[in-house]
């Protein structure tokens, strides 16, 4: 796993988010990388990612990308395909970047799946945690420190490397909405405001939400459809030479 840089801004945050629960991570980096207007700068390139090419209004998207937003000095990890198997691996290729950068802060996103029953009829309420050294600042948000739980994936293993400047952001996905929840990823972008003070007007965000939801439904639909069918012709292959 390797990370490609055309540029190297100094003294960042980095936010990253992998698709997981309710892919709350990908849609909001997603949105945070359109209305800060990032641009890109670099990607992770593994030979464990699957050979598939996302295309969107005519341009190729690299799997696992880097934006930088200049105004902010706000670097994000954008990946639109799973990571499973991978997640030791981008840990590490996250710390070197961040050595890289001479990263302040890392800021990991993710999405927990809720078990409480909503009324019906009434608002759907998303309860969002952290997990920081950064307590004081992240409390002033609203979101409640995450005092007990269980943390898989990238997160996971970033948490592990105890040298990292880590905060992590966990939002419940309601569990009777259909993959992606926008709803809590409308609600992390609300958080990441008033954390790093962005002055994101994230009232509207829904409606946008739902916008890269359909979009991001489709490209993920579109990978999983196409690595289905490679491994169906290799299976297909497989019998006529067994033939």
């Amino acid at each position: 796993m390797r990370t490609e840089l055309t540029q190297k801004p100094q003294g960042v945050i980095l936010i990253e988010g992998f698709p997981g629960y309710g892919l709350i991570g990908t849609i909001t980096t997603e949105f945070l990388i359109s209305h800060l207007n990032a641009k890109q700068i670099g990607r992770i390139q593994s030979d464990k990612i699957n050979p598939i090419v996302m295309v969107h209004n005519g341009k190729v998207i690299d799997p696992i990308g880097i934006f930088f937003d200049k105004k902010n000095k706000i670097v994000i990890l954008h990946a639109l395909i799973s990571v499973t198997g991978m997640e030791w691996e981008l840990a590490d290729a996250i710390n070197d970047l961040c050595k890289q950068l001479k990263v302040k802060e890392i800021i990991s996103i993710e999405g927990v799946g809720s078990t409480k029953e909503e009324p019906s009829g009434k608002k759907v309420i998303v309860n969002t945690y952290y997990f920081s050294n950064s307590k004081e600042k992240w409390k002033k948000t609203g979101s409640s420190p995450l005092d007990e739980g269980i943390v898989m994936g990238v997160t996971g293993a970033l948490l592990l490397k105890k040298d990292l400047p880590l905060s992590c952001v966990f939002a419940e996905a309601q569990s009777k909405l259909p993959i992606p929840d926008s709803r809590a990823s409308a609600k992390v972008i609300e958080v990441l405001d008033k954390y790093l003070g962005l002055n994101v007007d994230y009232k509207p965000l829904l409606k946008k939400a739902d916008e890269y939801e359909g979009k991001l439904k489709t490209l993920l639909e579109g990978s999983k459809k196409a690595l289905d069918n490679k491994k169906q012709k290799e299976a297909n292959y497989d019998l006529d030479y067994l033939g």
